[in-house]
């Protein structure tokens, strides 16, 4: 029996999928069979990926939003919709470009050939914007820098005389290093560093 699946891709976690959720639900998808992940498009090594490319089987039906959203390498997004379609022999619909739906004309050569030019243009678009993001951030993190602004988590700083009062408690085994770096609110990394800096 033909089994209808989704699969929906954001790049960050802060992101939210009920867009294209609601777009899978309309079209009769059930829960269970909407795969999703929340990472960068530009690798396929996704675990809700993998797991439909475990599931999905001959006959069925891939539903994705947008061929961004199956990912934003070029050679990826080609060898994985070959991978789904020539290979599985499952079919695949992109919801918003309506020429990508491998159900019409399969057996025709002419179907094939615009589905593989559209999809070969779409691709290199999905990888360009990828390529314009990411140097757009570059720019905009080199501008920031110019300006002096300072990226990553401030320096945390450190009361020296509670810091050695917490190492000597631990020294003397009347605490444990997980106890230490919690009531110093460090990492355990951090706290190594600045007893051997200090020789504590």
């Amino acid at each position: 029996m033909t089994q209808k699946y989704g699969y929906i891709r954001v790049s960050s976690k802060d992101q939210n999928l009920w867009r294209q959720i609601d777009a899978m639900t309309a079209q009769g998808i059930c829960e269970e069979n909407i795969f999703t992940d929340k990472i960068t498009g530009g690798t396929f090594v996704r675990p809700g990926y993998e797991a439909l490319l475990k599931i999905i089987k001959k006959e069925d039906i891939l539903f994705i939003h947008g061929i961004d959203r199956l990912g934003r390498n070029y050679d990826e997004i080609i060898e994985n919709w070959h991978v789904i379609n020539r290979k599985i022999e499952a079919d695949i619909v992109v919801l918003d470009m309506p020429l990508l739906d491998t159900r019409v004309n399969k057996n025709g050569l002419t179907g094939k050939f615009l589905s593989d030019i559209v999809l070969q243009i779409l691709s290199y678009f999905a990888q360009l914007e990828k390529e314009k993001i990411n140097q757009r951030q570059r720019e905009g993190i080199a501008a920031a820098k110019k300006r002096g602004v300072k990226f990553g988590r401030p320096k945390k700083k450190i009361d020296m005389k509670y810091f050695q009062q917490i190492t000597s408690d631990w020294r003397s085994k009347k605490i444990t290093c997980e106890e230490a770096t919690e009531m110093l609110d460090i990492s355990r990394a951090h706290f190594y560093k600045i007893v051997k800096m200090y020789n504590l």
